[in-house]
């Protein structure tokens, strides 16, 4: 059935609270077997036709159901992914659930307007270029963004036709399995959309090694990513598309203090949405000299207002990391570049909070060496860098200054700066003027390490999920 879990007896996982480090759940963890049964039986329903041979627009009826559905259990949504990811809930309502809602509508509107080609032949042949599903395809979710990463890779896959395997991450998968209730519920066959919860190294591994799998497609970090490619290329080299780390720079330029507090609250956003745990997370901040000393006062000053504590309550802007794990890797780098001679910059935590809970204030880190794991890693906490510049020049170099190529973004007035700068950053998306990874109408994807094989979102996404055919005719 959609929405199943196939797992050994006795085998599971928790899901723990990390803003209390109780434990809220345990669901079934499936192993290697579980995949391959669950990848069998897809196959399948993909080959009964009763998903895959409707037309689009039948299975678009389906997945705007599953939108309206969506909107009814939408605090439903947001508060697993709030319990489960230590999310503040308004982040929950006001981004993640209706960005979620908005993909699933978007990409079954979209599901009858992926159009085919006719080749430029002569009169004695027609050459006609479709494209179809693949078949049984597979999608691995990051625990930050739950809900929001599993609705962009849902809508495409199944408005395409495809049979899909779903593995969420394992301190996050509640929402996942709400989605493929309410899918059901929404009227998708049973078969077409399985949740398959377990350890990466394990569920995720089997995924990535499955002869039945014809696409997977992975967010999340670049050491995993770098062992499903290697996995893919050691069995049937499954067409596989990598969403993974960055390292984004929030370049300043002189003028950019004249858009006031709209330039600091987008920084703010930048840095510490979802705590900074978020592969987008302007985490470096490229300052002009002659505007550094106040922007980095405005920006510290902003840092230490937001509202730390139970990210259940509407007012909280920070709540805790995934885990303490996840707390102590990023204290550590703090406390190195601070023994390297950089300056912290911090108000700390409030002294009610939970003691088990993991987290971190925000952090504004100026004057660590540059090559120092603050600087160069992606710590996916809230913890900002900063680093001066004074041409042009210096900024693009420093901004290309890392192993990731996600996202960017430039501040200033002077459109033709802009684009130079824009066109210099080897990123996917560069925002101008904006925190932003555009919306669902433009393609998402990365650049060096943080990824390739094909775009999120836009009609792009559906080239991960289909692939294409030639049919050459002779007329005469």
């Amino acid at each position: 059935m959609s929405g199943a879990r196939t797992g050994r007896a006795g085998e599971t996982l928790p899901v723990v609270n990390p803003a209390t480090g109780e434990l809220i759940t345990t669901v079934p963890a499936v192993g290697a077997d579980g995949v391959a049964v669950a990848a069998e039986r897809a196959l399948r329903i993909f080959e009964t036709g009763i998903w895959s041979g409707r037309s689009p627009r039948e299975r678009a009826a389906v997945l705007l159901r599953l939108a309206e559905l969506m909107e009814r259990d939408a605090e439903i949504l947001a508060r697993l992914d709030s319990e489960d990811a230590g999310k503040p809930i308004t982040e929950c309502r006001t981004g993640d659930v209706p960005g979620a809602i908005e993909s699933i509508r978007w990409f079954a509107e979209a599901a009858d307007k992926v159009f085919g080609r006719i080749a430029p032949t002569g009169g004695e042949s027609l050459g006609l270029v479709s494209r179809e599903p693949v078949g049984v395809a597979a999608a691995i979710l990051p625990w930050n963004y739950p809900l929001a990463m599993a609705a962009w890779k849902v809508g495409p896959a199944l408005a395409a036709g495809n049979s899909l395997l779903l593995k969420p991450a394992e301190a996050t998968p509640r929402s996942t399995f709400h989605l493929a209730v309410l899918a059901a519920e929404a009227g998708l066959p049973d078969g077409v959309l399985t949740v398959l919860p377990g350890h990466g190294s394990v569920t995720g591994q089997a995924l990535a090694r499955d002869p039945l799998v014809r696409a997977l497609s992975f967010t999340g970090s670049t050491a995993t990513g770098r062992r499903i490619l290697a996995a893919t290329a050691e069995t049937n080299f499954k067409r596989v598309s990598l969403e993974m780390g960055g390292k984004s720079p929030q370049v300043l330029l002189p003028d950019a203090l004249d858009y006031g507090d709209e330039l600091i609250e987008n920084m703010i956003e930048a840095a510490f949405l979802t705590m900074g745990q978020n592969c987008t997370a302007g985490s470096r901040v490229l300052v002009h000299r002659d505007i550094a000393d106040e922007v980095v006062d405005r920006f510290t000053r902003a840092a230490e207002a937001l509202v730390i504590g139970d990210p259940a309550q509407p007012e909280t802007r920070i709540g805790p990391l995934i885990d303490h794990t996840a707390r102590n890797r990023v204290a550590s780098a703090v406390e190195s570049a601070r023994s390297a001679g950089a300056r912290i910059h911090t108000g700390g935590l409030p002294a009610d909070l939970h003691p088990q809970g993991a987290y971190y204030p925000p952090t504004v880190v100026t004057a660590a060496p540059a090559d120092s794991a603050a600087v160069t890693r992606e710590l996916f906490g809230p913890v900002v860098t900063v680093q001066t510049f004074t041409t042009e020049h210096e900024a693009i170099r420093l901004a290309n200054a890392t192993e990731y190529g996600l996202a960017a973004s430039v501040w200033t007035r002077d459109l033709d700066t802009a684009l130079r700068m824009a066109r210099g950053i080897e990123a996917g998306v560069v925002s101008v003027n904006a925190y932003s990874e555009g919306d669902i109408t433009t393609p998402f994807g990365g650049w060096k390490q943080s990824g390739f094989g094909g775009a999120e979102k836009s009609t792009d996404a559906f080239q991960q999920w289909t692939r294409e055919k030639t049919v050459w005719i002779r007329t005469r």
